[in-house]
């Protein structure tokens, strides 16, 4: 090809060589190429400490960027460090099977210095609420929050501060928000006649908006959708686990199964991230993270979504990084990814950007416009890099970026392809996690409690409408108002006045406990 560089490769290598020379532990991405030659004397790394810095791996379709966080999530795991990936395609499992040699790995690796050894790593599989192989993912519909769910439900900005509203409703009346048939069962009664005066008493909920919301939650449930949410809920701690020998545990979440509602996935993993976040005390810099997050296919993340829901995104990833968790961004072109998040994602690998058509050409135009200034002309590169080459620029341990490098990256020394189901099942199988999160439980919550003491003996009246009711003719269970009823042995107890000065201050210490995040997530209680 063409010469990418109007400086002499002599000039440009030693550019990058002084670039990329750190003095901590590096994670290796490959070697520096000029005018299609690799110079495996260069080498183009990541600092280890920086990659809680987050990142984006970009490229188009076919370009190698799973083989790029392979890369990654090999050398994390070796230095003792947890990685997240998701599996949406579902041949990242491979990364728990050893690589076998072949001409083009053993070529690859004499090309960029590497010395390529088949290693298996240490790997957990999980599935969203079980809807795969790998152990279950569950959360309560109170740990998702309103928010995140009114993303999956697709609701609008109105729908989403209603939804906020029955929340809190629910908070207030003790009624657990854990399953969608708890969620349903209080929208139920808000909106039933029963019901009235504690709708109108919350105020900006309509009967009609708590209508739509309960239909979209029936046809989200049609859609076979209600696994997700519920009991043993995920505690996000187990994704920060080390193997016996000290290498990271490597948590492979299955997401093929999940394909008919891309919003759920992307979802789900901003739920993990928030949970993190609220969980994980700050810790400042370190020599490495505590985890790395990998979020494939970014660009399902962000399609769509609200203005809160953004904001809750940007906020997390900026603060995050001193919890010690780096979050790395996979999608086809930086535009996927609002400017916003953008401008946190200090480690850029970015992979050949096709230009076939104007908005092609464009989004090539767009690109090179984030990068630095580089010796290499990127609008003539970025189109001809092969696979398994990218344009790479991170920050480097002073805190600032590194020199543009063309760079051929190393090969995976893992399976370059899924791992053999029956690995997958007896990993499972084996897994002290399998045993605790692998049977669903139901216990007393909303529905519950709603039935059991507002439905008579032998009547039989459902808690939730089906997904064919009219938004504005939805009914309830026939409940009594709340305030009607008779008194219980509760009921005596707390109109003690020394009961309920100690329920007040219990409340208090309760709901510093159990605060909203920036999704509106509830913080659980942990087991360590």
């Amino acid at each position: 090809m063409a010469s990418a560089s109007p400086v002499s490769p002599e000039q440009l290598t030693a550019t990058v060589r002084a670039g990329y020379t750190f003095t901590g532990a590096c994670v290796e991405l490959g070697a520096c190429v000029v005018d299609g030659t690799a110079y495996a004397q260069t080498p183009v790394r990541v600092p280890l400490a920086m990659m809680n810095r987050h990142g984006l791996v970009a490229g188009a379709t076919g370009t190698g960027k799973t083989k790029t966080l392979q890369v990654l999530a090999e050398q994390l795991s070796t230095a003792g460090v947890p990685v997240f990936l998701a599996d949406i395609k579902g041949d990242l499992s491979g990364v728990a099977t050893a690589g076998q040699p072949s001409d083009r790995t053993t070529a690859r690796a004499a090309d960029v210095g590497q010395t390529w050894q088949g290693m298996a790593y240490p790997t957990e599989f999980f599935s969203l609420g079980g809807q795969g192989t790998g152990i279950p993912i569950r959360a309560t519909v109170t740990s998702f929050g309103p928010i995140l769910l009114s993303r999956v439900l697709g609701l609008n900005e109105t729908q989403e501060s209603s939804l906020q509203l029955v929340f809190h409703y629910a908070d207030g009346a003790g009624l657990a928000l854990l399953d969608l048939k708890d969620l349903k069962a209080v929208i139920s009664y808000l909106v039933s006649d029963e019901g009235k005066a504690e709708l109108a008493s919350l105020g900006g909920l309509s009967k009609a908006t708590a209508g739509v919301i309960l239909r979209e939650l029936s046809a989200f449930e049609a859609q076979g959708m209600e696994p997700f949410f519920g009991e043993p809920e995920f505690d996000t701690a187990d994704l920060l686990r080390l193997a016996a020998d000290g290498r990271g545990m490597v948590s492979c979440l299955e997401l093929a199964d999940v394909q008919q509602n891309p919003a759920l996935f992307s979802t789900f993993l901003m739920w993990m991230l928030a949970d993190l976040f609220s969980d994980l005390p700050e810790v400042g810099d370190l020599d490495k993270p505590k985890l790395v997050f990998f979020f494939d296919e970014a660009h399902l993340l962000f399609t769509g979504a609200s203005k809160a829901f953004l904001q809750a995104i940007t906020q997390t990833v900026r603060l995050i990084r001193s919890k010690g968790v780096g979050i790395f961004f996979v999608t086809q072109t930086p535009k996927d990814v609002p400017e916003e998040v953008l401008a946190q994602l200090a480690n850029r690998v970015q992979h050949a950007l096709r230009a076939y058509t104007p908005d092609d050409a464009k989004a090539l135009r767009a690109t090179v416009s984030t990068f630095p200034k580089s010796d290499y002309d990127l609008t003539e590169l970025l189109p001809a890099l092969g696979i398994g080459e990218a344009v790479v620029t991170v920050m480097s341990e002073r805190g600032a970026p590194t020199p543009v490098a063309w760079t051929r990256l190393r090969a995976p020394q893992s399976l370059m392809a899924p791992s053999d189901p029956s690995l997958v099942s007896s990993t499972v199988a084996a897994s002290p996690l399998q045993a605790e999160y692998g049977a669903a439980v139901d216990r007393e919550s909303a529905y519950e409690r709603l039935n059991a003491r507002l439905v008579q003996p032998g009547e039989s009246v459902p808690v939730a409408a089906g997904p064919d009711v009219s938004p504005t003719d939805v009914q309830g269970p026939t409940v009594p108002p709340m305030t009607e009823r008779a008194p219980s042995m509760i009921d005596s107890a707390l109109s003690s006045p020394v009961v309920k000065a100690a329920a007040v201050a219990a409340a208090a210490t309760i709901g510093r406990e159990i605060m909203r995040g920036f999704f509106g997530n509830a913080r659980k209680s942990r087991r360590r």
